[in-house]
């Protein structure tokens, strides 16, 4: 495992990671409640999902779908009233796909109190043409101390979900030979 991105190849750009880097902030409401009272799970997903999205748009310089997310983690409840940011950026790339941190930050809307981490996530995005083809993407430079760590971090997150994707596919081909129709 390497500690820095490869050498482009040929004439792929790299992009420093400030680049493409984005806070989206937004006020929650009583239509983003759940049946507790607190805001919902799946509205601070699709704030994840949509900072990242943008954020991986503006690092490959065109579409980019989502093709996973891991490691969602909810640490405190999000309330009506407090203004929440979201504050996304790429942490590593291959040749067409960029894992993108996330880091949900909320603060009352009202108040003058620091802003509290209340959760975090990664997601892996695919950039893709006009046909809807995956397409190379910039590597993306660490600039950090920081950034670099996450690169780090980023290369065993992707090591993971490629051994979990082999070993479930190995699994699911010994099923189907023993005669079990999952």
């Amino acid at each position: 495992m390497t500690d820095q991105p490869q050498k482009p190849e040929g004439d792929v750009p790299v992009k420093p990671t400030s680049a493409s880097r984005t806070t989206l902030s937004h006020i929650m409401t009583g239509n983003d409640t759940n049946l507790l009272g607190t805001v919902h799970g799946g509205v601070i997903m699709k704030l994840v999902d949509d900072a990242a999205g943008a954020v991986a748009g503006r690092h490959s310089g065109g579409p980019a779908v989502t093709a996973s997310m891991d490691e969602m983690v909810f640490l405190e409840p999000v309330r009506v009233g407090d203004l929440v940011h979201v504050k996304a950026q790429v942490n590593w790339t291959g040749r067409s796909s960029m894992e993108v941190g996330v880091r949900v930050m909320a603060e009352r809307w009202n108040e003058s109190t620091p802003a509290q981490q209340v959760g975090s996530a990664y997601l892996v995005f695919a950039a893709v043409d006009e046909e809807g083809k995956p397409r190379r993407v910039p590597q993306v430079a660490p600039e950090t101390e920081r950034d670099k760590r996450r690169y780090q971090e980023a290369q065993i997150r992707r090591t993971h979900r490629l051994a979990r994707r082999r070993a479930i596919k190995e699994l699911r081909e010994q099923r189907a030979a023993e005669g079990f129709d999952d």
